[in-house]
C-alpha cells in the first residue's frame, strides 16, 4: 500500500513538472510574441497631391540669322585706314575710308568680315565687309507635320544656346508657312528673338522649345509610382495613417514630377519615398516631404562632436 502511494506521488510530481514546463514555455513565447509583434510603424516620407502647370513641348533646332544684313565688296588697295571689325556702329557712321569713297552704315549694327572667294588670289586682294543688325535674330525651324496644328503665330518659345546652357531666352513665333513641305513632311516656322545685348552671335545653333496645351493638373513625385506591367499604382494614406494601394492614370513626366489624370484628388496624401518599407493596409508614421527631418539628411550618420585623441 505504501509502495503504490509512493509511485503515485512520483507520477503526479512528474506530470506537474511537465505541465509547469509547458506553461512556462507558453507564457514566455506569448510574452516575446506580444513584445515583438507590436513594433512601431515605420517612418515614411509622404506628400500632399497638388496642382501644377503642365504643358506639352515641341523641341527642335535652328540657326540664328540677323534681322538685317548688308555686304560691301572692297578691294584691299583702296583702304586708307584700318577697319575696326567686330565693333558696334550707328546709322550714318563711316566704317571704311577708301581712296575714291567712304562707306557709311545704313542702319545700326556690327561690322564683320568674311573672305570674298574660295579662290586664294581673289581672297588675298579683296574682302567682303558685312554689316549685321543682330539686335533681333530669326531662327527658321521645321516642325513635324503631326504637330503643325499646335503651332500658331504669336506663340511663346523658349530658346537655349549650347554655349550657355544655364540661360534661357524668350522668343515668339513670328510666322508659319501656309502649307506643309512635302519633301520634309514638316511645317516651316520662323522664330523671332530679341537680342538687344548682342549676347548671341548670328550663325549660332539654337535649341527651340515651343510650348502648347498649357493646363493645371494634379501632380506627384515620380518616386511615388509603383509600376506593375501596364498598370500604375500609388500608396494613398488615410486619416488613420493606413496605406491603401490605388491605381492611377499618369500623363506627362517632367523633372521628377508626374501628371495625374485620374485616381487621386487634390489634397490627398500619398507615400513619396520608402515604397519598399510600405505594405498595403499597413500603418506608417508619416514624415512630411521637405520637413526638417527629411531636409537635414534623414538616416544619415551624425558627426561626432568629440575631438579625436591624437596618438
Amino acid at each position: 500500500m505504501k509502495r503504490s502511494t509512493k509511485i503515485t506521488s512520483i507520477v503526479l510530481i512528474f506530470f506537474f513538472i511537465i505541465a509547469a514546463v509547458i506553461i512556462a514555455r507558453t507564457m514566455i513565447g506569448n510574452h516575446f510574441k506580444k513584445k515583438f509583434s507590436k513594433r512601431p510603424p515605420p517612418g515614411i516620407i509622404v506628400k500632399v497631391v497638388e496642382q501644377k502647370l503642365f504643358q506639352n513641348t515641341i523641341e527642335t533646332f535652328g540657326t540664328a540669322v540677323p534681322a538685317r544684313i548688308k555686304s560691301f565688296n572692297i578691294e584691299k588697295y583702296e583702304i586708307l585706314e584700318p577697319i575696326k571689325f567686330n565693333t558696334k556702329v550707328k546709322k550714318g557712321d563711316v566704317i571704311a575710308k577708301l581712296k575714291n569713297r567712304n562707306i557709311t552704315t545704313p542702319f545700326n549694327g556690327i561690322i564683320g568680315k568674311r573672305d570674298f572667294s574660295n579662290d586664294i588670289d581673289v581672297s588675298q586682294s579683296s574682302i567682303v565687309l558685312n554689316l549685321e543688325d543682330t539686335s533681333v535674330l530669326f531662327v527658321d525651324v521645321d516642325i513635324p507635320e503631326t504637330f503643325a496644328t499646335y503651332v500658331k503665330k504669336g506663340q511663346n518659345a523658349d530658346i537655349k544656346f549650347s554655349g550657355n546652357a544655364l540661360k534661357k531666352y524668350s522668343g515668339i513665333v513670328e510666322s508659319t508657312a501656309s502649307r506643309i513641305d512635302t519633301n520634309k513632311r514638316s511645317l516651316p516656322v520662323r522664330i523671332k528673338l530679341n537680342n538687344t545685348n548682342n549676347e548671341l552671335l548670328s550663325g549660332s545653333l539654337l535649341e527651340i522649345s515651343i510650348n502648347y496645351n498649357e493646363r493645371n493638373s494634379l501632380s506627384i513625385l515620380d518616386t511615388s509610382l509603383i509600376m506593375e506591367g501596364d498598370n500604375v499604382y500609388v500608396y494613398k494614406v488615410d486619416k488613420e495613417n493606413t496605406v491603401k494601394k490605388v491605381p492611377v492614370e499618369i500623363g506627362l513626366r517632367k523633372k521628377g514630377i508626374v501628371e495625374i489624370k485620374s485616381g487621386l484628388e487634390d489634397g490627398d496624401t500619398i507615400v513619396a519615398e520608402g515604397l519598399k518599407k510600405t505594405r498595403p493596409n499597413g500603418k506608417i508614421k508619416p514624415i512630411k516631404y521637405g520637413s526638417k527631418q527629411n531636409s537635414s539628411g534623414w538616416g544619415k550618420k551624425k558627426k561626432s562632436t568629440k575631438k579625436e585623441n591624437k596618438n
